[in-house]
């Protein structure tokens, strides 16, 4: 067996929120005020998107998930500071309650200009707030491995970030509705099982050479090998409501990591699961969140998804001590016991029945636990 290291695993944290007019609790511009007042004090961790609704943050390169909470705590007390001074509010959900996209500004961007000049309302409406996770490879080599085997575990992280219930003032049935909206969206979803890194690059040169895409950043995979980076990025969950289950589901999606890295460090693989497979595990996920079932396919039957995640967590075990990230592993144990942030968005309005009230809701848990 070869020696190997867990130094490597870095994490980047990148998180998208909200800003709320606290009067009417709607969506509302912050016409790129928070971001300019941002990059004076967390310099290019802040940034626009295509709404003007919409912050985006990224951490530092972290070296291990203290150094992650340390970084993603003061981004968010740092933006949530902003945006008081500002008047405003931020939250984080993967959909609000009952804005809708229609009223919304788009940022004056030439990249967000040829995104929704191409894809139209498809984009216009793509009004949504996700979380991604990058985790630090040795290789791209090792980086397309890890991402093949790691697609079969989506689901059950999945199933933990759901927190988007609500679209445009309708209860939607689903425990996380962002991804319905962002499946509108080409090169989406669970991506396919590469053979190798060099036929991962040869479908991202096709797509160019045939003008489908001028730029790999045009894969929007729910986990993808990053185009530029030495790092496979977990691409889809909805954004935590609190800064402790961003932390808990990025220790977790590094453990898959590092986890599935020892297993090949031992000539020891994990089963590859079809894609078309996976994606019935990724639509329970969005429609129950944890209270469904998924299915086993090593026993080919459905299992409370719940357990599989307790499951998942005896599986990566072994490696979190060595990563140091047991605490904020553990914390998924309390996920688990306390639900998702859509059930508690859920429980909020059944026992107001007020959509500004959840609006409330999430606002107040943008810095609690």
């Amino acid at each position: 067996m070869r020696p190997f290291s867990y130094k490597h695993f870095t994490l980047g944290i990148e998180e998208e929120y909200m800003v709320i007019d606290p009067q009417t609790r709607e969506l509302k511009s912050h016409e790129q005020r928070i971001v300019t007042e941002g990059q004076k004090v967390i310099k290019d961790k802040v940034k626009a998107e295509m709404h003007q609704a919409v912050v985006e943050v990224g951490t530092e390169i972290c070296q291990n998930i203290e150094e992650a909470y340390r970084d993603v705590s003061t981004l968010r007390y740092t933006i949530n500071k902003i945006a008081g001074d500002l008047g405003l509010w931020v939250g984080a959900a993967g959909t609000h309650p009952f804005s809708h996209w229609e009223r919304q500004l788009i940022t004056e961007h030439d990249r967000y200009n040829e995104i929704v000049n191409e894809l139209q309302d498809a984009a216009r409406s793509n009004l949504i707030f996700g979380l991604h996770v990058h985790v630090g490879m040795e290789s791209r080599e090792m980086a397309i491995h890890i991402a093949n085997s790691a697609r079969y575990f989506l689901p059950h992280v999945y199933a933990l970030s759901t927190n988007s219930p609500f679209w445009e003032g309708r209860l939607t049935g689903y425990k996380s509705y962002r991804t319905k909206v962002f499946d509108k969206f080409p090169r989406t979803g669970i991506p396919d099982y590469f053979e190798s890194i060099e036929a991962y690059d040869n479908y991202i040169k096709l797509l160019v050479k045939t003008n489908c895409i001028d730029n790999a950043k045009k894969i929007w995979w729910d986990l993808r090998v990053h185009p530029f980076f030495n790092t496979v990025e977990f691409r889809i969950c909805d954004v935590p409501m609190s800064i402790d289950e961003t932390i808990a589901i990025a220790a977790l999606f590094q453990a898959i990591c590092a986890k599935l890295y020892k297993l090949r460090s031992q000539n020891l693989n994990f089963i590859m699961y079809p894609r078309l497979l996976i994606n019935e595990n990724k639509w329970r996920a969005g429609r129950y969140g944890i209270d469904g079932t998924m299915i086993d396919f090593g026993k080919e039957s459905e299992v409370n998804t719940r357990v599989l995640i307790y499951e998942l967590l005896d599986f990566v075990d072994d490696v979190v001590d060595h990563l140091g990230s047991r605490s904020a592993i553990t914390y998924v144990h309390k996920m688990i016991e306390k639900g998702t942030g859509a059930d508690r968005q859920l429980s909020v309005y059944k026992n107001t029945n007020n959509l500004i009230d959840v609006v409330d809701y999430i606002h107040d848990h943008f810095l609690k636990v």
